[in-house]
C-alpha cells in the first residue's frame, strides 16, 4: 500500500484501532539493529499486544516482534528486545503527562517507510469497553450495507 509523500505503509495495527479509542497519534522514529531493517522491509513483523512506556524520559516499545532475518549469519538480532523510540524531549514530556492519567496508554498503531527511514505512529489511546466495541462493530455493518446499496443501484 504506498501513500503519498514517500510513505509506504509496512503494517497497520487494526486490532488497535478495534480495542482503542485514539486520542492523539505521534510520528515517531525507531532505533533498530542491523538485520532488523531488512526484515521490517520484508513485513515480518508482528505486534498483537505491542505497546510503549516511557523509562526516565526515553519511550520503549514491547511486545513488538520482528522475526530473525532469513539470509543473516549467525549474527541476528534478538527478534523480541524493547525497541527504543526516537521523539523530541518536549514530545516526550506531553505523552508521559498524558499516560499518567487514568486508562490512558502507548500503542503502536502502524509501520511505515518514510524517505527510506523506519518510522512508528505511536497512539495516545483510551481501552473500549464492550458495549463501545459492539458500537464499533454495528456502525461498520450499517456503513456496509448503504455501500452495499449504492454501488447496485449505481450497476442498475
Amino acid at each position: 500500500m504506498i501513500m503519498s509523500e514517500g510513505r509506504k505503509v509496512i503494517s497497520e495495527n487494526r486490532k488497535a484501532r478495534f480495542d482503542y479509542f485514539i486520542e492523539d497519534s505521534y510520528e515517531c522514529g525507531i532505533a533498530l539493529e542491523g538485520t532488523e531493517v531488512k526484515s521490517v522491509k520484508n513485513g515480518n513483523i508482528s505486534y498483537p499486544d505491542g505497546f510503549a512506556e516511557v523509562v526516565n524520559g526515553e519511550i520503549f516499545l514491547k511486545n513488538f516482534h520482528i522475526s530473525e532475518y532469513a539470509f543473516s549469519s549467525i549474527f541476528n538480532h534478538n527478534p523480541d528486545r524493547p525497541k527504543k523510540l526516537l521523539l523530541h524531549r518536549e514530545e516526550i514530556k506531553k505523552i508521559s503527562r498524558k499516560i499518567d492519567q487514568k486508562g490512558y496508554t502507548l500503542i503502536p498503531l502502524d509501520v511505515y517507510l518514510k524517505d527510506g527511514r523506519v518510522k512508528v505512529s505511536l497512539g495516545v489511546c483510551k481501552g473500549k469497553k464492550q458495549f463501545d466495541k459492539r458500537e464499533t462493530i454495528k456502525s461498520r455493518d450499517i456503513n456496509r450495507d448503504i455501500q452495499r446499496e449504492f454501488s447496485a443501484k449505481l450497476r442498475g
